[in-house]
């Protein structure tokens, strides 16, 4: 077989690009809130009571209960209801492109890749976990998801509209503000210990401790889109098993048919024979060209959060009056 160097634009830079620009996004949304929050502390003094809607995307099992409450009664409910798009958008880019959110727009994968890069421009080895101990390791973040779906797959219409309406969801974005705008010793110490971990061990978090993550990974095995090796054309030089960052056997796979994929096409990218490795619609057979990517992740969630924005649905509907009513006892609210 001829060997036919891979001349292919690669599109790393743009992906880096594109969680940049996502991560500058979350900071921005972040400013937003803590004047939003100063807002409320101070009683309308200082501050402002414009609170950004992107917030609720860090609000997933709020965002989680919104879901099934739509799938209960077909009603978007008008607390946090962005939240509810913007678990949508991540649920169907992820099942496109499997779990492209964590490469492409999650922040903290973004954090991640970046303590990584610092490590091997340090000269340092990355740790990889022996199968018998990753596998048990990678299971935590399944149970942790399985419980969470136990419990609110379990609630009722009733139970799951008296948790929305109820005062700790309307402030729990407040409270996560809280948390972090406070941290305590043990806290700091964990997050350390996370970052440590991170450094060393490739998207720890994401590996082994995400349960958003282990929901996108099992939405990214029904994908029908994958990343498909040409064994005609391969020269088994195992490139693309060393840049893997979730240590997938790519070199060995006629298709990459794996939870911890994240469609990030560094293999794709690296191959030095073109079009050995390729996204591929496995019903067809149609590979497609990886610069598509780019337009149908960003797209989909543009489009999506532009739904919600067209048909009033971005914006919750929580008064000032409940806002200032709930933050001032907050702290004394909490879930059941």
């Amino acid at each position: 077989m001829k060997f036919i160097p891979n001349k292919h634009l690669p599109i790393q830079k743009i992906r880096n690009s594109i969680q940049l620009l996502f991560l500058l996004l979350c900071i921005w949304i972040g400013i937003e809130f803590y004047f939003f929050v100063s807002y409320l502390k101070s009683n309308g003094i200082t501050g402002s009571f414009h609170r950004p809607p992107g917030v609720e995307g860090f609000l997933p099992i709020s965002s989680l209960m919104n879901v099934l409450y739509f799938l209960k009664t077909g009603i978007v409910h008008s607390y946090h209801p962005a939240g509810f798009f913007i678990f949508i958008a991540i649920m169907l880019i992820s099942f496109v492109f499997a779990k492209s959110f964590c490469s492409w727009l999650c922040p903290v994968g973004f954090l991640s890749e970046l303590l990584s890069k610092l490590r091997k421009k340090l000269g340092l080895k990355k740790v990889v976990f022996i199968s018998w101990f990753d596998i048990p390791l990678r299971t935590i973040k399944y149970l942790l998801l399985g419980f969470l779906v136990f419990v609110v797959s379990s609630m009722s219409i009733m139970a799951l509209s008296v948790f929305l309406n109820g005062g700790y969801n309307i402030v729990c974005d407040i409270r996560m503000y809280d948390f972090f705008a406070n941290l305590t010793l043990v806290s700091l110490i964990v997050i350390g210990i996370l970052i440590i971990a991170s450094f060393f061990i490739e998207s720890f978090w994401c590996r082994y401790l995400c349960p958003y993550g282990a929901l996108l990974g099992i939405t990214g095995l029904a994908s029908p889109i994958k990343v498909k090796r040409d064994v005609n054309y391969c020269i088994d030089c195992g490139k693309c098993n060393k840049v893997c960052p979730s240590n997938i056997n790519v070199a060995k796979s006629k298709f990459v048919i794996s939870d911890e994929c994240t469609s990030c096409a560094q293999c794709v990218d690296v191959c030095p024979v073109n079009d050995t490795l390729q996204f591929t619609i496995i019903a067809t057979k149609k590979s497609i060209n990886k610069k598509y990517i780019v337009f149908i992740i960003t797209g989909l969630f543009i489009l999506i959060t532009s739904i919600a924005m067209y048909t009033g649905k971005w914006q919750n509907k929580i008064s000032k009056e409940t806002y200032f009513q709930y933050y001032k006892i907050r702290e004394t609210l909490h879930h059941h």
